[in-house]
Formats: structure tokens, sequence, C-alpha cells
């Protein structure tokens, strides 16, 4: 753990998962990995972005991902998000769609969402590494348990949250949540492939932040800088 850059809320409370066999384990499954020369998704100082990002208290709104972009250059520990002068990725060109339509806010041509994160909305992959070109690679070796553990932590000790849950997998991992302490939202994944069926139209970002204000927060500032 003290190999770990990881800011201070989240480090004090997930300091015991550090501990345990199933993330063990998974240090040792990367360990390997690199040992053999694969190219690992995001860099390591990354891996804990969206944390580093979004202390424990301060976060306002969680939106869950899967697993990172794959690609060169593209992941960065925040999902739906790009590094800097990275091409938007269809899903994020569908979101900033939503916000336009919803919000009025012309689409940027920027795809990171680094100015989210640091106003307190958590970008969590439910998978925080991937294999370079090879999609889910890391899924089912141990991330899941962890990211498990930051949504109960979120549900148990905050109030007055909104969960953005897009697509099944999303929806499936945000089943502990209690929705009578926190907003949640589902809708299908704003990937091009379901996009039409639900996502467009579903007004999840003026619904967050009517929620916010109505229970004396700032709302969030949607707009990504070019």
């Amino acid at each position: 753990m003290e190999r770990v850059r990881l800011e201070q809320s989240w480090r004090e409370l997930l300091l015991p998962e550090f501990e345990r066999d199933y993330m063990r384990s998974l240090r040792e499954f990367l360990l390997r990995e690199k040992q053999q020369g694969k190219v690992i998704f995001p860099a390591g100082d990354d891996i804990f972005n969206a944390l580093n990002s979004t202390p424990f208290d301060q976060t306002r709104v969680v939106i869950l991902g899967q697993d990172p972009y794959h690609g060169p250059g593209q992941a960065h520990g925040l999902c739906f998000s790009v590094r800097p002068g990275v091409a938007t990725p269809p899903s994020l060109k569908n979101i900033y769609k939503e916000i336009a339509a919803d919000l009025g806010i012309p689409p940027t041509r920027s795809g990171c969402l680094q100015s989210w994160a640091e106003q307190g909305v958590l970008l969590l992959n439910a998978v925080l590494t991937v294999e370079s070109g090879r999609a889910a690679s890391h899924q089912r070796k141990g991330w899941e348990q962890f990211t498990d553990r930051i949504v109960a932590l979120l549900n148990e000790r905050r109030e007055g949250l909104v969960f953005l849950l897009w697509g099944s997998y999303a929806q499936s991992k945000g089943e502990i949540i209690d929705r009578n302490r926190h907003l949640v939202l589902e809708s299908v994944h704003p990937s091009p492939l379901s996009a039409s069926r639900g996502f467009f139209g579903n007004q999840h970002f003026s619904r967050a932040n009517s929620y916010l204000s109505a229970h004396g927060q700032t709302p969030i500032d949607w707009r990504v800088p070019e």
C-alpha cells in the first residue's frame, strides 16, 4: 500500500482492501503481465486518478463505467474520458449530444473530463486496468471487488449523492445503492449501439443538478474546456 499513490481520504477508507487476498492476487497478476512485456493502460500513476481527483467527502455525482480504453494514449483513469488532444470516443460524443440537448451546452472538441472530476464527479470504472488492444482483458481479476467496496462506502457513509448508471453492467453494480438516501438515474449506455434507445432524452444532467440544488449543493458545470 505504501507504494500506491492515493488521495488521503480514500487511502484511509480503502487501506484494509489492500491487505486482502484478492488484492494481493491482483497485484501479482499485474506484475506478471508487465514481466511478460504486456502493455497495461492506464499508466501506473493514473490507475487511481478517479479517486485522486475526487476525494471521498467531495464526491457529489458518481458515473460508473466498465473498463479503461485499450488504445494507446487514451486512458487516464477517468471513465469515458481521454487525455487532452486525443479524439473524442463515440460514447463520449453521445454524452456531449445529450448535454447539448438537455442543457444547451454545445459539444466541445476536448474529450478530457478532468474538470468534472475536480467538481466532485467520481468517474469510476469497475475495472481499473486493461491490456493494450484487448478490451475487458482484466475483468474478473479482482478490480470489481475493489470498486464494489468504493460504491458501498459511498452508499453507506454519504447522503444525497447522484449515481448515473448507464447500461446493464453499471446498473447491476449499483444494486446495493439505497435509493431512499441517494438519487439513482438509469438508462441505456451512451454507446452508438444503444444510445438511440433511451440515452438520448434521459435528461440526466439537468436532473442531477436539480437534485443537487434541492439538497443545498452547487450544481455541476457540465461544460468541458477546449
